[in-house]
């Protein structure tokens, strides 16, 4: 299924691309031929159109979905089992919307200097390539200082109060980020609207590399450290017998959630409600268990498949991903409410 998944999805979109064809251009491409030589062994021959559409456009989408899928997923199990909250996410705690306040103002400030309004050049400048991610991550780790700030001091108070906190953070830098884009230059505010609202369009190979290195660095230390977090779920005086640092622990995962979130915000835009989904759907199908790895690997295939259908579900254009998760989201945690009632 890993191996099939990124080869079907690349074959879906407005050109119609055959499966086969995919397979022999990659073919061609692994053992050095030209894709042009691979496939004119048959029948029919490939043009150098579709190979640029196979893999400058599509293979890089198809990484990238499914490297932001993992991490999410990544970073709403660890935000649910530290915080010992079932509905925690990176969306509904507002460290999405701190993180794109944050990249908004980026763009508006360095934009001017960059020339990047329309979203095409930052990706070509090494300097706006790290500013974007930096921005993100300051404003949601603003966010999770925020919430923090809000929850109270004690732990059954934070548990109670800290969704609600996160839902009333999001909103506000919600608007924030509407404000910013309202003084912005109108081509520029709907370019960067409909980034916000979840979109692989831009991926590109120079641009997949910040994301999956923060991914999976980030997934190798929640790994090395997936005792302590798991000693978390039996409460934080059980952790302390154990010889946790709760407070430590628990503020360190929040902002390695808060660094996953920002550099993926920085890179598609806001995706909400994935964090939410997959780490309760692999407990659903497993219980008692939470498997890191499989809710990595589940969410990148879960994000791969729903910007196919985002790339096909419209003709002659494409529906942001973020409406398509949101709206699958919010069901489902009406859903757990329903459930958890």
């Amino acid at each position: 299924m890993l191996m099939i998944t990124p080869i079907l999805a690349a074959s879906f979109g407005a050109a119609n691309i055959g499966f086969s064809d995919i397979v022999t251009g990659l073919g061609a491409k692994v053992f050095g031929a030209t894709f042009s030589d691979a496939a004119g062994s048959g029948s029919e021959s490939v043009s150098p159109l579709v190979e640029r559409i196979v893999f400058e456009l599509r293979f890089p989408r198809v990484i990238l979905a499914f490297v932001a899928g993992a991490g999410l997923a990544i970073a709403g199990s660890v935000l649910q089992t530290v915080t010992r909250n079932p509905l925690a996410d990176p969306y509904l705690f507002g460290i999405s919307a701190g993180a794109s306040f944050g990249a908004v103002v980026v763009f508006s400030v360095f934009g001017q200097w960059f020339d990047y309004s329309l979203l095409a050049q930052w990706q070509d400048n090494p300097l706006a390539q790290f500013s974007l991610p930096i921005g993100a991550f300051i404003g949601a780790s603003l966010s999770v200082l925020l919430v923090l700030a809000l929850s109270g001091s004690g732990l059954h108070a934070q548990i109670e109060r800290m969704l609600l906190s996160g839902v009333a953070t999001s909103f506000m830098f919600s608007a924030l980020t509407t404000l910013v884009l309202y003084f912005s230059d109108p081509q520029a505010a709907a370019s960067v609207l409909f980034w916000t609202l979840g979109s692989f369009a831009k991926a590109s190979w120079s641009g997949l590399l910040l994301p999956t290195l923060v991914v999976v660095g980030s997934l190798l230390v929640i790994l090395a450290f997936k005792r302590q977090i798991m000693a978390l779920q039996a409460g934080d005086e059980s952790a302390h017998t154990l010889g946790v640092n709760v407070a430590r622990l628990r503020l360190s995962m929040l902002l390695l959630c808060s660094l996953i979130t920002a550099v993926l915000v920085a890179s598609c835009g806001g995706i909400g409600f994935v964090g939410l989904m997959i780490p309760h759907t692999i407990r659903l199908c497993l219980p008692g268990r939470s498997p890191l790895l499989l809710t990595a690997l589940f969410g990148g295939l879960f994000l791969v498949w729903v910007d196919v259908v985002a790339r096909c579900i419209l003709a002659n254009q494409e529906l942001p991903v973020g409406i398509i998760t949101s709206a699958i989201g919010s069901v489902f945690f009406l859903l757990i409410l329903r459930r958890r009632r």
